[in-house]
């Protein structure tokens, strides 16, 4: 059955002639009957009784008068419930992004977003892999890399500077190098072999200083950013770790502040069909209104 047509037997139903639906439907009152005797025709029987006092339902309609009273009023909840969904955003969102940025700098952020919007049910994910936003393992992302899928919108956030860092501990026993030739004699703690860089730069610290295409031992490998910050906040070795890490940990020192590593640029996720989710947008102008003290 046709909805529009629904919609104008619904009116004439209530308003009990063609003329008074017209009215309320801004339609013409042979506009009104021609939309009826359609839909009275499709379905093969009458839904009216023709008088000179008026209308009268049929049986027939009668069931189906019942049937569109109770669509329209779930659909006008609906609506309802849209608009104030617009005005008070509601109901679940997942968060996923990185170990190391999900639990150092975002986690702690949370509780100013989740006090504002309380009936925002937030989760939060956090893996160095990434989760599949288009089969909705998660409904927006922090990543650390360019997203390739077509059908994400990508906003992006800030960059992500890397310098080296050591802690307090390892410094008064080894020292601190005062140049790149110094890092030969130093414990360098960096990723493995195996793990999924975003750039392949990252270990870095391996090749700095170096000619002929040598590379320096680690001392420790691990698979993750917040791996190797906490092996160097204990005083393990020296690390090269994005700036937000001793932003927000406030006690490791950096050390040759002259060299800077790679960058990488950190963008806000999330699919096409949500993007006119008033959470995610909530979600997202926090966020950006958030990094701009980290960018400084």
């Amino acid at each position: 059955m046709d909805w529009d047509k629904l919609r104008v037997f619904h009116a004439v139903a209530e308003a009990g002639s063609f003329t008074h639906a017209g009215e309320t439907l801004n339609l013409s009152q042979s506009a009104v009957s021609r939309q009826v005797s359609a839909l009275e025709e499709a379905l093969q029987v009458p839904l009216f009784h023709r008088h000179a006092r008026g209308l009268m339902l049929t049986e027939q309609g009668e069931i189906l008068f019942k049937t569109a009273r109770e669509v329209l009023a779930k659909l006008n909840m609906a609506e309802a419930r849209i608009i104030e969904s617009r005005e008070r955003p509601k109901g679940p969102l997942k968060i996923t992004t990185t170990i190391a940025f999900g639990s150092i700098w975002l986690a702690p952020r949370l509780k100013e977003f989740l006090e504002a919007n309380p009936d925002i049910e937030v989760s939060l994910m956090l893996t160095d892999d990434e989760l599949d936003l288009s089969m909705r393992e998660a409904d927006v992302a922090i990543r650390m890399t360019t997203p390739t899928q077509s059908d994400l919108i990508q906003r992006r956030m800030m960059t992500l500077k890397y310098h080296v860092f050591a802690a307090p501990a390892y410094i008064e026993r080894y020292g601190a190098p005062l140049g790149m030739e110094d890092l030969d004699s130093h414990r360098l703690v960096v990723f493995g072999e195996d793990v999924r860089l975003p750039v392949p730069t990252l270990n870095w610290l391996l090749e700095a200083g170096l000619k002929n295409g040598s590379k320096r031992k680690a001392f420790l490998k691990v698979n993750s950013t917040y791996a190797i910050f906490r092996a160097v906040q204990s005083g393990i070795g020296i690390g090269a770790l994005p700036h937000y890490l001793n932003q927000e940990a406030g006690n490791l020192v950096e050390i040759l502040p002259d060299v800077q590593g790679p960058e990488l640029d950190m963008y806000f996720v999330y699919p096409e069909e949500l993007r006119h989710s008033n959470r995610i947008g909530l979600f997202r102008d926090f966020l950006l209104r958030k990094v701009e003290d980290l960018a400084r």
